[in-house]
């Protein structure tokens, strides 16, 4: 191998360390959860009524399906009620990447929607996000690409139950 090689090797690692860190922590399942306070608290809550409403907005940027964003049952609510539950006075999610990534991972798995599930729960998330100002970096970058979105969305859409927590630890590592 030459010095250019070697070089090029380098700056690879070197601009991808984080994921190749990321992916290692994966593979050995070593991916954590930040403790409350050591990240952002949440500022934006999303109740049923906003979301129903920006599901609406939603809707008409989308070719409408006449059942795109069609509740199946009352599961929808509960996920979004979820993440701001409580035990002896303290949140069980405590940080609003705990919340968001727990949020992702409810609204693809429930399925509460007959059609759209994936892009609401999606867009529920960014917006999430967005409200509580972590959708964007301090540079103005998204925290995600539209690339890792959708490969998320989907990975959490093929996982197992028993991986849940996995998916979320590896949701919450993501945008941190």
């Amino acid at each position: 191998m030459g010095k250019n090689e070697k070089i090029e090797i380098a700056n690879v690692i070197s601009d991808f360390r984080t994921a190749l860190e990321t992916l290692d922590r994966y593979d050995h399942q070593q991916l954590e959860i930040p403790k409350a306070g050591d990240y952002a608290e949440t500022k934006g809550a999303i109740t049923y009524e906003l979301a129903m409403d920006a599901i609406a907005v939603l809707k008409e940027k989308f070719r409408d399906s006449g059942i795109f964003g069609v509740e199946k049952d009352a599961s929808f609510k509960s996920s979004l009620g979820q993440i701001y539950q409580t035990f002896d006075g303290k949140d069980l999610y405590p940080t609003v990447q705990l919340k968001a990534a727990t949020l992702l991972y409810l609204l693809v798995k429930n399925h509460s929607f007959i059609d759209g599930n994936k892009r609401i729960a999606a867009f529920i998330f960014l917006w999430y996000m967005s409200r509580n100002e972590i959708l964007y970096r301090v540079d103005g970058s998204k925290i995600l690409s539209d690339g890792a979105l959708v490969a998320l969305t989907l990975l959490i859409a093929e996982s197992k139950p028993e991986e849940r927590e996995t998916m979320v630890k590896l949701v919450v590592n993501l945008i941190l």
